[in-house]
Protein backbone atom coordinates (compact mmCIF):
# COMPACT_ATOMS: atom_id res chain seq x y z
CA UNK A 1 0.00 0.00 0.00
CA UNK A 2 1.72 3.71 -0.88
CA UNK A 3 0.69 6.38 1.56
CA UNK A 4 -1.92 7.95 0.09
CA UNK A 5 -4.13 5.18 -0.24
CA UNK A 6 -5.59 6.51 3.28
CA UNK A 7 -5.63 10.78 3.47
CA UNK A 8 -5.98 12.77 6.63
CA UNK A 9 -6.63 16.66 6.79
CA UNK A 10 -8.24 18.77 10.06
CA UNK A 11 -9.78 21.55 9.89
CA UNK A 12 -12.24 23.40 12.37
CA UNK A 13 -11.92 20.82 14.80
CA UNK A 14 -12.93 17.79 12.33
CA UNK A 15 -11.06 15.24 10.82
CA UNK A 16 -11.56 13.73 7.52
CA UNK A 17 -10.26 10.56 6.82
CA UNK A 18 -10.46 9.67 2.90
CA UNK A 19 -10.12 6.15 0.92
CA UNK A 20 -7.93 7.11 -1.54
CA UNK A 21 -8.25 4.30 -4.21
CA UNK A 22 -10.61 6.14 -7.09
CA UNK A 23 -9.65 3.88 -10.21
CA UNK A 24 -10.63 0.63 -7.60
CA UNK A 25 -13.71 2.52 -5.81
CA UNK A 26 -11.93 2.55 -3.18
CA UNK A 27 -11.37 -0.79 -2.42
CA UNK A 28 -9.82 -1.40 0.96
CA UNK A 29 -6.67 -3.61 1.15
CA UNK A 30 -5.64 -5.87 4.13
CA UNK A 31 -3.29 -2.61 4.41
CA UNK A 32 -5.45 -0.29 4.66
CA UNK A 33 -7.15 -1.75 7.14
CA UNK A 34 -4.65 -2.18 9.27
CA UNK A 35 -3.76 1.89 8.76
CA UNK A 36 -7.14 3.16 9.49
CA UNK A 37 -7.21 1.29 12.45
CA UNK A 38 -4.14 2.41 14.08
CA UNK A 39 -5.59 6.21 12.48
CA UNK A 40 -8.89 5.75 14.64
CA UNK A 41 -7.16 4.86 17.69
CA UNK A 42 -5.00 7.77 17.77
CA UNK A 43 -8.11 9.98 16.63
CA UNK A 44 -10.67 8.41 19.51
CA UNK A 45 -7.77 9.59 21.65
CA UNK A 46 -7.22 13.28 20.57
CA UNK A 47 -9.13 15.67 22.18
CA UNK A 48 -8.34 18.11 20.05
CA UNK A 49 -10.65 16.47 17.33
CA UNK A 50 -14.33 17.37 17.59
CA UNK A 51 -16.06 15.61 14.73
CA UNK A 52 -14.76 12.58 12.46
CA UNK A 53 -15.89 12.63 8.79
CA UNK A 54 -15.27 9.65 6.40
CA UNK A 55 -15.01 9.87 2.63
CA UNK A 56 -14.28 8.07 -0.50
CA UNK A 57 -12.13 9.96 -3.19
CA UNK A 58 -13.71 9.93 -6.64
CA UNK A 59 -17.05 8.44 -7.83
CA UNK A 60 -17.55 6.21 -5.01
CA UNK A 61 -17.04 5.96 -1.20
CA UNK A 62 -15.81 1.98 -1.41
CA UNK A 63 -16.48 -1.20 -3.12
CA UNK A 64 -15.88 -2.91 0.06
CA UNK A 65 -13.00 -5.46 0.40
CA UNK A 66 -10.19 -5.74 -2.26
CA UNK A 67 -11.59 -9.16 -4.08
CA UNK A 68 -8.31 -9.15 -6.27
CA UNK A 69 -6.39 -9.05 -2.87
CA UNK A 70 -8.85 -12.03 -1.58
CA UNK A 71 -8.34 -14.35 -5.02
CA UNK A 72 -4.63 -14.32 -3.62
CA UNK A 73 -4.67 -14.96 -0.32
CA UNK A 74 -1.73 -16.71 1.60
CA UNK A 75 -2.82 -20.54 1.81
CA UNK A 76 -0.98 -21.48 4.37
CA UNK A 77 -2.68 -19.07 7.03
CA UNK A 78 -4.84 -21.44 9.75
CA UNK A 79 -8.07 -20.37 9.99
CA UNK A 80 -7.70 -19.71 13.35
CA UNK A 81 -5.14 -16.85 12.61
CA UNK A 82 -7.22 -15.85 9.77
CA UNK A 83 -10.32 -14.87 12.21
CA UNK A 84 -7.70 -13.28 14.59
CA UNK A 85 -6.48 -11.18 11.74
CA UNK A 86 -9.99 -10.11 10.64
CA UNK A 87 -11.69 -9.94 14.41
CA UNK A 88 -8.62 -7.21 15.58
CA UNK A 89 -9.17 -4.99 12.01
CA UNK A 90 -12.89 -5.63 12.83
CA UNK A 91 -12.16 -2.98 15.55
CA UNK A 92 -12.45 -0.53 13.01
CA UNK A 93 -16.18 -0.44 13.09
CA UNK A 94 -16.57 -0.29 17.00
CA UNK A 95 -14.02 2.54 17.12
CA UNK A 96 -16.45 4.73 14.58
CA UNK A 97 -19.14 3.62 16.68
CA UNK A 98 -17.90 3.87 20.31
CA UNK A 99 -15.75 7.12 20.23
CA UNK A 100 -16.31 9.95 21.69
CA UNK A 101 -16.49 12.33 18.64
CA UNK A 102 -19.51 11.96 16.38
CA UNK A 103 -18.73 10.39 12.93
CA UNK A 104 -19.90 10.80 9.80
CA UNK A 105 -19.98 8.90 6.42
CA UNK A 106 -20.04 11.11 3.25
CA UNK A 107 -21.53 8.83 0.68
CA UNK A 108 -20.79 10.37 -2.68
CA UNK A 109 -21.23 7.32 -4.68
CA UNK A 110 -21.34 3.23 -4.16
CA UNK A 111 -20.80 2.02 -0.75
CA UNK A 112 -20.90 -2.07 -1.25
CA UNK A 113 -19.81 -5.01 0.95
CA UNK A 114 -17.34 -3.82 4.13
CA UNK A 115 -17.68 -0.27 2.60
CA UNK A 116 -21.25 -0.52 3.44
CA UNK A 117 -20.63 -1.38 6.66
CA UNK A 118 -17.88 1.41 7.54
CA UNK A 119 -20.80 3.96 7.08
CA UNK A 120 -23.53 1.83 8.80
CA UNK A 121 -20.59 1.99 12.00
CA UNK A 122 -20.64 5.93 11.89
CA UNK A 123 -23.22 7.94 13.70
CA UNK A 124 -24.77 9.58 10.45
CA UNK A 125 -24.60 9.26 6.99
CA UNK A 126 -24.88 12.03 4.58
CA UNK A 127 -25.69 11.08 0.92
CA UNK A 128 -25.09 12.68 -2.71
CA UNK A 129 -27.76 11.89 -5.02
CA UNK A 130 -25.42 9.30 -6.88
CA UNK A 131 -24.76 7.45 -3.31
CA UNK A 132 -26.23 3.62 -3.30
CA UNK A 133 -25.72 0.81 -0.65
CA UNK A 134 -25.55 -3.25 -1.31
CA UNK A 135 -24.27 -5.86 1.33
CA UNK A 136 -22.90 -7.45 -1.95
CA UNK A 137 -21.62 -10.53 0.78
CA UNK A 138 -24.26 -13.12 -0.69
CA UNK A 139 -22.52 -12.20 -4.30
CA UNK A 140 -19.21 -13.12 -3.29
CA UNK A 141 -19.90 -16.17 -1.55
CA UNK A 142 -19.65 -14.71 1.96
CA UNK A 143 -22.09 -14.09 5.51
CA UNK A 144 -20.97 -10.65 5.92
CA UNK A 145 -18.33 -8.87 8.67
CA UNK A 146 -17.61 -5.45 9.76
CA UNK A 147 -20.71 -5.15 11.77
CA UNK A 148 -23.03 -4.62 9.56
CA UNK A 149 -25.39 -7.38 10.52
CA UNK A 150 -25.61 -5.46 13.97
CA UNK A 151 -26.05 -2.10 12.20
CA UNK A 152 -27.85 -2.60 9.63
CA UNK A 153 -31.64 -3.86 11.69
CA UNK A 154 -31.25 -0.95 13.90
CA UNK A 155 -31.48 1.35 10.91
CA UNK A 156 -34.22 -0.15 8.86
CA UNK A 157 -35.27 -2.79 10.58
CA UNK A 158 -34.79 -6.60 11.06
CA UNK A 159 -36.83 -7.91 7.86
CA UNK A 160 -35.56 -5.37 5.73
CA UNK A 161 -32.01 -5.74 6.88
CA UNK A 162 -32.70 -9.61 6.47
CA UNK A 163 -33.70 -8.84 2.38
CA UNK A 164 -30.72 -6.32 2.26
CA UNK A 165 -28.10 -9.50 2.98
CA UNK A 166 -29.99 -12.23 0.96
CA UNK A 167 -30.64 -10.55 -1.81
CA UNK A 168 -27.64 -7.73 -1.95
CA UNK A 169 -30.19 -5.54 -3.62
CA UNK A 170 -28.57 -2.55 -4.54
CA UNK A 171 -30.46 0.77 -2.80
CA UNK A 172 -30.26 4.61 -4.22
CA UNK A 173 -30.03 7.42 -2.24
CA UNK A 174 -33.40 8.09 -2.19
CA UNK A 175 -34.99 4.75 -1.14
CA UNK A 176 -31.83 4.92 1.41
CA UNK A 177 -33.38 8.03 2.95
CA UNK A 178 -36.99 6.58 3.03
CA UNK A 179 -36.28 3.64 4.59
CA UNK A 180 -33.90 5.46 7.14
CA UNK A 181 -30.38 4.18 5.77
CA UNK A 182 -29.07 7.71 5.62
CA UNK A 183 -30.00 10.90 7.50
CA UNK A 184 -30.15 13.40 4.81
CA UNK A 185 -29.26 13.64 0.87
CA UNK A 186 -27.16 16.57 -0.73
CA UNK A 187 -27.07 17.81 -4.07
CA UNK A 188 -24.01 16.60 -4.80
CA UNK A 189 -21.98 20.29 -5.64
CA UNK A 190 -23.11 20.85 -1.76
CA UNK A 191 -21.98 17.44 -0.26
CA UNK A 192 -18.49 17.99 0.64
CA UNK A 193 -19.65 21.66 2.43
CA UNK A 194 -22.64 20.45 3.74
CA UNK A 195 -21.13 17.30 5.41
CA UNK A 196 -18.11 19.60 6.92
CA UNK A 197 -21.05 22.34 8.61
CA UNK A 198 -22.52 19.66 10.07
CA UNK A 199 -19.11 18.28 11.64
CA UNK A 200 -18.42 21.63 12.50
CA UNK A 201 -21.38 22.13 14.32
CA UNK A 202 -20.53 19.43 16.64
CA UNK A 203 -16.73 19.90 17.10
CA UNK A 204 -17.57 23.48 18.07
CA UNK A 205 -20.82 21.88 20.65
CA UNK A 206 -20.45 20.68 24.03
CA UNK A 207 -17.89 17.95 23.18
CA UNK A 208 -18.28 16.57 27.01
CA UNK A 209 -22.18 16.39 25.92
CA UNK A 210 -21.84 15.07 23.06
CA UNK A 211 -20.03 12.13 24.26
CA UNK A 212 -22.15 11.49 27.24
CA UNK A 213 -25.03 11.15 24.44
CA UNK A 214 -23.57 8.83 22.36
CA UNK A 215 -22.72 6.38 25.41
CA UNK A 216 -26.12 6.82 26.35
CA UNK A 217 -27.35 5.87 22.83
CA UNK A 218 -24.89 3.09 22.27
CA UNK A 219 -25.83 1.71 25.65
CA UNK A 220 -29.52 1.68 24.74
CA UNK A 221 -29.00 0.08 22.14
CA UNK A 222 -27.74 -2.92 23.93
CA UNK A 223 -23.88 -4.79 24.35
CA UNK A 224 -24.21 -6.99 21.71
CA UNK A 225 -21.55 -5.43 19.31
CA UNK A 226 -18.39 -7.39 20.21
CA UNK A 227 -20.18 -10.87 20.89
CA UNK A 228 -21.37 -10.00 16.97
CA UNK A 229 -18.25 -9.06 15.79
CA UNK A 230 -16.54 -12.35 17.18
CA UNK A 231 -19.21 -14.51 15.67
CA UNK A 232 -18.83 -12.61 11.97
CA UNK A 233 -14.98 -12.86 12.26
CA UNK A 234 -15.16 -16.55 12.59
CA UNK A 235 -17.89 -16.81 9.89
CA UNK A 236 -16.37 -15.38 7.34
CA UNK A 237 -13.23 -17.87 7.90
CA UNK A 238 -15.56 -19.93 7.28
CA UNK A 239 -16.97 -18.94 4.28
CA UNK A 240 -13.13 -17.48 2.79
CA UNK A 241 -13.00 -21.24 2.65
CA UNK A 242 -15.49 -22.24 0.56
CA UNK A 243 -15.20 -23.04 -3.02
CA UNK A 244 -18.50 -20.97 -3.58
CA UNK A 245 -16.08 -18.22 -2.18
CA UNK A 246 -13.11 -19.44 -4.31
CA UNK A 247 -15.49 -19.41 -7.49
CA UNK A 248 -16.95 -15.94 -6.94
CA UNK A 249 -13.52 -14.07 -6.49
CA UNK A 250 -12.63 -15.65 -9.82
CA UNK A 251 -15.43 -14.92 -11.44
CA UNK A 252 -14.76 -11.50 -10.31
CA UNK A 253 -11.72 -11.20 -11.58
CA UNK A 254 -12.71 -12.64 -14.81
CA UNK A 255 -15.72 -10.37 -15.05
CA UNK A 256 -17.98 -13.18 -15.24
CA UNK A 257 -21.29 -14.52 -13.37
CA UNK A 258 -20.05 -17.02 -10.71
CA UNK A 259 -21.49 -20.63 -10.45
CA UNK A 260 -22.08 -21.61 -6.86
CA UNK A 261 -22.48 -25.04 -6.03
CA UNK A 262 -23.01 -24.98 -2.13
CA UNK A 263 -19.79 -26.18 -1.05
Amino acid sequence: MTDDHLLESCDDGVTTITLNRPGRLNAISGDMFERLLVMLERIAADATVGAVILAGAGRAFSAGGDISEMAHRDAAETPQAAVRTLRRRMEIVRLLHAMPQPTLARVQGPAAGAGMCLALACDLRIAGPAASFTTAFAKVGYAGDYGGSYFLPQLVGTAKARELYFTAARVDAAEALRIGLVNRVVEEAQLITATHALAATFASGPRLALAQMKRNLNLAEGNGLPALLDLEAEGQIRCRLTEDHREAARAFIEKRTPVFKGR
